[in-house]
């Protein structure tokens, strides 16, 4: 059914592993002391070789996802994969140009604004002619950490670089397995905001882009600046463990950062109670959460409806459901009129109308089925499992006052889950579902929040949705689409809310993207249209997706206004 996937990557034997970690660690400090200018000739750099790997990376990623080229994996592959790393890339440019002209990031005082407690807000996207046109409608803000003023802020953005005496670091980045711009993005991070040179060890669930990777980077690679390992948990602990590194940068589960910061079990629990760590090194992450989708009750059309229904659905399908960021935990308004239409909706969607995904996640049979153990009412919305398929399941009707599976454990397959919380408008609904989201749900990433512009021009709802905004303890928070959107603007912020501690980790500690280098962010906010002119090329019922991220990867390489209405035309008839 599905075609076979790429090879394996022999590990790196130990002792070329320590020579590739001491060979980066030599050119620590040259990497922190290098000029802005020689910084800026390495992305533009880049940004070539990045594009140049285009195709070979995205046939890659299709083919182990499930899909040939030109089929929905693949598609996603382009996005997820060189797309979303040249936006991050051009963005990046662009900043150093700033720093390099102007010995700022770009953000004036005139795209800041307050909240009423006080809290800093930077507006960052759109940030060019070409977002306006491809996004109309999205804006996005950077909210800042209590204590941040606007004179604060702009002294604080990109602080590493007024430091000419910054020492070098070395950095372990432990690649992520399921979206492949991940290492790579993190890598420029640490990179260029942090001025750390990197060893990248690559997740064995991806380790085949290895060498596309090693080529994409080659300006970096060749000067001594990145270097990439292969192998399993032998490697994984070798430089983790090791003396010449200065910090543990990793996305995955919680579980993985405790194995590193507390120890293996037996024993851990009691090394977290002691604060005993095993290991010293610091360690930022991103470790998943169980996002929640908040739909807030409203007048609805029909139309309403089913493009809600897509959208959500198209937060579960995304890349199998393989995200961090995937649709998890649907929170609904028991009390609104038009629940069960909504959710018969979602059925058919998920059902009749998005494909089945190949399972590539190593784990996801033994998920789903301890989800539809746990919950033997859970409706199976697609074909019969099977060796490479894990089916759309939906598990409905939870209660908000049980302790549930479900809001404890993040399924990282094909589940969405549904609570009904009281309420029949937004003013009833919006406190209580956000505070069983802060309190009852794990993980703190990212959530997003339905609500129709009707809803919003009523005083009392806009002033309860505003305040929901307010409390929403999220790194990333997605109005009316999916949080993932966070994750691919780089504009914004991507990394747990604030707060976590090594015993208690939850999401993670720490943030990436970011392409502003704010020193303190709290959280990003992404607002978007309730049904956009153009169609989305994250929606999973986007027929003209390849050539719409395709074009967008173009676009990033180099931007041009030229190419905006071949990739708009796409959007438009899908």
């Amino acid at each position: 059914m599905f075609p076979k996937p790429p090879g394996s990557i022999p590990a790196t034997p130990l002792d070329v592993a320590e020579q590739k970690l001491a060979r980066v660690h030599e050119h620590a400090a040259e990497w922190s002391k290098a000029p802005i200018q020689e910084r800026i000739d390495l992305v533009q750099q880049l940004r070539e070789t990045v594009a140049a790997q285009t195709e070979p990376w995205a046939e890659a990623v299709g083919r182990a996802k499930g899909g040939a080229k030109g089929s929905e994996e693949w598609a996603e592959a382009v996005g997820d994969g060189p797309t979303v790393t040249l936006r991050g890339l051009y963005l990046l440019e662009d900043v150093l140009v700033r720093l390099r002209d102007n010995n700022d990031v770009g953000i004036g005082k005139d795209r800041l604004s307050t909240r009423p407690d006080g809290r800093v807000v930077a507006k960052v996207f759109p940030n060019s002619i070409l977002d306006q046109l491809l996004f109309t409608g999205f804006t996005a803000e950077v909210w800042m950490q209590p204590g941040v003023t606007a004179d604060t802020l702009m002294a604080s953005a990109a602080v590493q670089y007024p430091d000419a005496t910054h020492e070098g670091e070395t950095v372990v980045v432990l690649g992520a397995g399921n979206i492949s711009s991940i290492a790579p993005l993190d890598a420029f991070y640490k990179l260029f905001v942090d001025k750390a040179v990197c060893v990248v060890k690559m997740n064995p669930v991806n380790e085949y882009l290895g060498p596309i990777f090693e080529k994409a980077l080659a300006p970096l690679v060749e000067r001594g600046f990145v270097e990439f390992i292969y192998g399993g948990l032998e490697v994984g602990d070798l430089l983790c463990k090791h003396e010449l590194v200065d910090e543990i940068h990793i996305t995955g589960s919680d579980r993985t950062y405790d194995a590193i910061v507390w120890g293996p079990n037996p024993g851990q629990d009691e090394r977290k109670a002691a604060g005993e760590k095993v290991n010293a090194t610091p360690v930022s992450a991103e470790l998943g959460n169980i996002t929640p989708i908040v739909i807030v009750p409203g007048a609805w059309s029909s139309s309403d409806l089913k493009s809600q229904a897509r959208n959500v659905a198209s937060m579960v399908v995304h890349n199998g459901s393989f995200n961090c960021a995937a649709g998890k935990l649907l929170v609904t308004p028991a009390g609104w009129d038009q629940r069960d239409a909504f959710m018969d909706a979602l059925r058919t969607a998920l059902r009749d109308e998005a494909p089945a995904r190949k399972a590539y996640y190593p784990g996801a049979h033994q998920r789903w089925k301890r989800f539809t153990d746990t919950y033997p009412t859970a409706e199976v919305l697609g074909p019969a499992p099977h060796e490479d398929v894990v089916p759309w399941t939906l598990v409905s009707g939870l209660k908000p006052d049980q302790e549930e599976l479900a809001f404890t454990m993040e399924p990282f397959c094909g589940v969405l889950s549904e609570v009904a919380i009281p309420g029949k408008n937004a003013v009833d609904f919006l406190p209580a579902a956000i505070e069983f989201v802060n309190e009852k749900v794990w993980g703190t990433l990212c959530a997003s929040i339905i609500i129709h512009p009707s809803t919003r021009r009523d005083p009392a709802s806009e002033q309860a949705f505003q305040e929901a905004l307010d409390e929403l303890r999220y790194g990333s928070i997605a109005v009316n689409h999916w949080a993932g959107v966070g994750y691919s603007l780089s504009e914004t912020t991507w990394g747990a809310h604030p707060g976590h501690t090594p015993e208690d980790i939850g999401s993670g500690s720490g943030h990436v993207h970011n392409a502003f280098m704010f020193d303190k962010p709290q959280k990003s906010v992404i607002y978007g249209p309730f049904q956009p002119m153009l169609k989305m090329p994250w929606a999973f019922d986007h027929s003209r997706k390849g050539p719409v991220l395709m074009g967008m990867a173009r676009l990033n390489r180099a931007p041009s206004i030229l190419k905006v209405p071949a990739i708009a035309w796409h959007s438009l008839w899908a």
